[in-house]
């Protein structure tokens, strides 16, 4: 792995530590760090990290979003209406996307920032 983590800002970390446990669950993400009202962490040896922008100013990523493996369909089924039940924007219904692979299925969601979440499932 070339990539040590990520991080994308949220102007409330509260309520984007709420919607990504939710939406996380469905993919079995687990929260691992949590500094109070600052910032949060996800995953193991590679970290999604979500917090306040150092600046206090976010921007937003045009173009950029990262994706996170489903174990199956039904995850990625689930990922996507978890996270419009806890005020995620659609940015693509779950649905097999052949133009990046053959079996490629996936979901994308804006999350309450904004930023562009995936969950894709490689079935080949």
């Amino acid at each position: 792995m070339i990539i040590n983590h990520i991080s994308i800002g949220t102007k409330d970390v509260v309520a984007a530590v709420a919607f990504y446990d939710a939406v996380f669950e469905t993919l079995s993400i687990k929260r691992t760090h949590y500094i109070d009202g600052i910032a949060a962490a996800y995953g193991d040896s590679f970290e999604f990290w979500i917090g306040c922008p150092c600046e206090n100013s976010p921007t937003n990523g045009n173009g950029s979003h990262v994706a996170f493996n489903a174990p199956n369909t039904e995850a990625v089924d689930n990922f996507y209406k978890v996270a419009i039940e806890n005020g995620a924007t659609c940015s693509g219904k779950p649905n097999l996307r052949p133009e990046y692979g053959e079996g490629y299925y996936a979901a994308y969601v804006l999350d309450l920032d904004g930023n562009k979440i995936e969950a894709v499932f490689n079935q080949f």
